[in-house]
């Protein structure tokens, strides 16, 4: 229950991300390193909108109950052999 609910929240931040992008950018500033790598004028906007869709995209594995199998996938490989 404590991660579905934990998932809505995550869900929630992502969603605001996207929405509220030019918010961020006048409240916090543009990230130097975003305006270098992800474009010319546009990079810290771009990233926010990237950290949008990762957060909604773990939110929602949360909601529905992948995330822990996904976890398990990605670190199998470093788990020792039974």
């Amino acid at each position: 229950m404590f991660v579905t609910i934990f998932g809505v929240i995550i869900f929630i931040f992502g969603v605001l991300f996207i929405l509220f992008t030019e918010w961020f950018v006048q409240n916090f500033g543009r990230i130097e390193w975003a305006e270098q790598h992800l474009g010319a004028e546009g990079g810290t906007r771009i990233f926010y909108k990237l950290l949008g869709l990762i957060l909604i995209f773990f939110g929602m594995l949360m909601i529905l109950g992948l995330f822990g199998g996904l976890v398990m996938w990605i670190f199998s490989p470093l788990m020792p052999k039974q």
